[in-house]
């Protein structure tokens, strides 16, 4: 490795919003690896995680070498700046958040002008899609670096297999959720609705909401496809770990989506959000028996690569 590759030798303090608890366990799980993945590097990393308005005490502290804020609503905790700041925007802070009514909340508005604010002062900037650069200030360079992949966690594997560990059904179509069902952006009940417009008794709607990070991959292997259906995304984990396990995808026109499928065949990219369109797409995904190669799709997403780039970055403003 490198000089540039290497982060030995690298402090940097990183401030997140999300960050994976007991509470909320498979909150910031990409933001986890990116740290991982850069300590394996080299890179000594402190993280601040918070949540609301709480106050972290060590960014008083100057001994690292910059800042990294994940999320724009965290670079407001490095400001006035003491040491170089970059942000990585990862969606809803540059877009909006919306609300159980599906509509972008005042709240959101709030997080979209502090993000810009962050915007205009950081040393770097850092998107995860192309999607998202319409958001930022005109005037600001940026880098687009996708949220990574764990190609060693994410894999193909066999479908009875994975099916008889988590007690499926081994008969049935699946489809799996790729969201949250409580978070309102990601609209569960429009994927409901889509499977439902299938009328096929066969198919089932699975969640795996709340399960342990080395599970997924299990769920993926077990599933016939992944349904994305999100107001917005920036650049949705699920599909790109979808696609590293080879199960299709359907999905609306969000974030990076269309770059992504647009490398792999098999998969369906909606171009509205209609539940007859979903459901269409679905119904086009079951039906081709024909093999699926998601993963050489992807590839280059590794996050070990990816991290490469970071640190490239990290030197930079060092």
């Amino acid at each position: 490795m490198s000089a540039q590759a290497s982060g030995h030798g690298l402090r940097v303090l990183m401030i997140s919003s999300e960050w994976p608890s007991a509470e909320h366990p498979r909150s910031g799980v990409f933001i986890e690896q990116q740290v991982r993945f850069l300590r394996n590097a080299g890179v000594d990393v402190e993280v601040v995680a918070f949540r609301g308005a709480k106050d972290p005490r060590r960014l008083l502290a100057n001994d690292h070498h910059l800042v990294h804020a994940q999320f724009g609503q965290s670079g407001l905790l490095a400001l006035p700046k003491r040491l170089p700041l970059v942000v990585t925007f990862r969606g809803s802070d540059l877009q909006g958040i919306v609300g159980r009514q599906g509509r972008y909340l005042w709240s959101g508005r709030v997080l979209r002008a502090a993000s810009r604010i962050v915007a205009r002062v950081a040393d770097r900037i850092i998107v995860v899609s192309t999607s998202l650069v319409t958001h930022l200030p005109k005037s600001r360079a940026y880098h687009v670096i996708p949220s990574g992949l764990d190609l060693e966690l994410f894999q193909p594997g066999a479908k009875h297999a994975a099916r008889e560990r988590l007690g499926l059904p081994p008969a049935r179509r699946l489809i799996l959720f790729g969201g949250n069902p409580e978070v309102a952006e990601k609209r569960f009940a429009l994927a409901r609705e889509a499977v439902d417009r299938l009328h096929r008794p066969d198919v089932d709607l699975v969640v795996a909401r709340g399960v342990p990070r080395e599970l997924v991959p299990i769920y993926m292997n077990a599933c016939d496809a992944l349904l994305l259906t999100s107001r917005h995304e920036g650049s949705p984990n699920m599909i790109k770990e979808a696609l590293a396990c080879n199960l299709p995808v359907v999905s609306v026109a969000v974030g990076d989506v269309r770059e992504r499928l647009g490398k792999v065949r098999g998969c369906v990219l909606c171009e509205d959000d209609r539940p007859e369109s979903l459901a269409r797409g679905i119904e086009t995904v079951l039906a081709d028996a024909g093999p699926f190669d998601g993963r050489s799709g992807v590839t280059d997403l590794d996050e070990a690569d990816l991290c490469r780039r970071l640190i490239a970055i990290y030197r930079e403003v060092a």
